[in-house]
C-alpha cells in the first residue's frame, strides 16, 4: 500500500550557475542600451528663466536648432508630415484639392439659385410676415 516515492536528485547548485550564466550572456548579445535622448515634442514645455544677474542668458545663439525642427515637426498637419494616410481615418480628406479645373460659368456643372416671379413674391410675403412677428 505503501508507494513507492520517487526520490528526487539534490539540486545542484554549478549547473543552475552555469545555466544561468547562459542565459545572462544570451541576454547581453541582444540587448542594445539605448543613449539616444531627445525632447517629447508633444509635451507642453514649460520655459524656465535664467539667473538675474547672469550672462548666460543674455548671449545670442543658444538655440537648437534640432529641438526647433522637432517642434516644428510634430504641430504640423498629417498631409505634410506623411507622404500617405498613416490611419483609416486619415484616408478621408487626405486629398483636398479639387478632382477637376472648372470654371464657375459652366452652366452643366454648377446651378445657380434662379428667382422666378412666384419665388420673388414668397419672399417678400414671408419677410413681411416675420416682419409683422417680430414687431408684436
Amino acid at each position: 500500500m505503501a508507494q513507492a516515492q520517487k526520490v528526487k536528485d539534490p539540486v545542484n547548485f554549478v549547473h543552475q550557475n552555469a545555466i544561468l550564466c547562459e542565459t545572462i550572456g544570451k541576454e547581453n548579445k541582444t540587448q542594445i542600451l539605448y543613449k539616444n535622448y531627445s525632447v517629447n515634442p508633444f509635451k507642453k514645455i514649460h520655459i524656465i528663466t535664467g539667473k538675474p544677474n547672469s550672462s548666460h542668458d543674455t548671449e545670442e545663439g543658444e538655440e537648437d536648432t534640432h529641438f526647433r525642427k522637432v517642434i516644428g515637426r510634430a504641430h504640423q498637419e498629417p498631409v505634410k508630415k506623411y507622404s500617405y494616410p498613416q490611419t483609416e481615418a486619415q484616408e478621408v480628406g487626405w486629398i483636398t484639392r479639387p478632382l477637376i479645373d472648372s470654371d464657375r460659368g459652366d452652366r452643366r456643372l454648377h446651378y445657380y439659385r434662379q428667382n422666378s416671379e412666384i419665388t420673388k413674391y414668397m419672399d417678400a410675403a414671408w419677410r413681411f410676415k416675420e416682419q409683422a412677428e417680430n414687431l408684436n
